[in-house]
């Protein structure tokens, strides 16, 4: 019993010393070199709150929480039966602010002639009193019938007047509703997951009510944090590589695309050199779109991971932050970030 327990022991001790051998292995062999700093982080991405621009009805909602949305679909719509309504009023409206301006159109017509008609009597007339073959008093009856006939084409074209402002003012308000008509429809601006449904059919929302959340796929990235000696020398577009927790061996190519002009947390005193050095910033590596694309079934947020950033640009990259996908990003197969 003894020398099993003896055996026993022995097999522990060598496997811990086994285990202890391959971590400081591992660890060698992962350690950066200078010119590359690393800090923790998680993947991001911005999102975007789908929301009513009026009060209104929840008619339908379309999408799903963990769906898949292409820019333009559409994610649900609005009860705007009343907004219908008025819209049709409106357009009834405009069709007889056009109908008043070509009936003013007709009356100017007429009243162009009545005019012209009289301001030639008045020149015959005045032509007949200088012969003496006409009194005065027919001569002043042709000068009022000239400026009565003057006058309704004045009036005349004021309607129409009247009825052009009647008719902008009308294409305005039909405008407006068929805007408020098209709101009713709540598309994706761009392409994106939903990753909340916040409304259901039926409820009453208010105007900015929100409806669904929308991650924006088009701007993944990994939000870290680094001290204030590694951020100075940091540049933006600086390279970067990402390793994630859940598939630690594919390093997924990245760049600086944010660096925090302030720090984010920082100790209550500062005056010290040894103080200041513990100033963070935050910091974001961007996923090229075009690899974010290419596997965007598989993309996720929330995955912690770690980011490693090239201070220096001469540096080359271990070996063990190269894959396939920082080589020619064509490999099936994509982290799950």
């Amino acid at each position: 019993m003894k020398t099993k327990s003896l055996i026993l022991a022995a097999l522990v001790l060598i496997l811990g010393a086994v285990g202890a051998y391959v971590a400081w292995d591992a660890m060698q062999t992962r350690r950066l070199p200078a010119g590359i700093v690393s800090g923790n982080g998680r993947i991001e991405a911005n999102e975007i709150d789908i929301a009513t621009k009026y009060a209104a009805r929840v008619a339908e909602v379309t999408a799903e929480e963990g769906d898949l949305v292409d820019a333009g679909a559409v994610i649900a719509r609005l009860d705007i039966r009343d907004l219908e309504a008025q819209l049709r009023a409106a357009q009834a409206q405009l069709r007889q602010a056009r109908q008043a301006q070509a009936t003013a159109e007709a009356v100017i017509a007429q009243r162009v002639s009545e005019a012209d008609f009289a301001a030639k009597e008045l020149e015959r007339a005045l032509v007949l009193f200088g012969k003496g073959h006409v009194s005065q008093q027919r001569v002043d009856q042709a000068r009022n019938q000239r400026r009565t006939a003057d006058a309704a084409l004045t009036a005349a074209r004021s309607q129409r007047d009247n009825a052009a402002e009647a008719i902008g003012a009308a294409v305005a308000e039909v405008d407006r509703l068929q805007e408020l008509v098209a709101d009713g429809t709540l598309k994706a601006p761009r392409k994106g997951r939903v990753l909340y449904r916040l409304a259901e059919p039926g409820e009453v929302l208010a105007a900015g009510g929100k409806v669904v959340t929308l991650l924006d796929l088009s701007n993944v990235h990994m939000t870290f944090f680094l001290p204030t000696d590694q951020v100075g020398p940091l540049a933006l577009g600086a390279e970067a590589r990402v390793l994630l927790d859940a598939l630690p061996d594919l390093a997924v190519p990245a760049q600086v695309s944010f660096v925090a002009p302030r720090a984010q947390f920082t100790p209550k005193q500062v005056e010290t050199r040894s103080e200041r050095d513990r100033m963070m910033f935050r910091v974001k590596a961007r996923i090229p779109e075009a690899l974010v694309t290419k596997y965007i079934e598989r993309v996720k947020t929330g995955i912690t991971g770690v980011a490693y950033v090239k201070l220096d640009a001469g540096v080359a990259w271990p070996d063990w932050l190269e894959s396939r996908l920082t080589r020619d990003g064509t490999a099936a197969g994509a982290p799950q970030s």
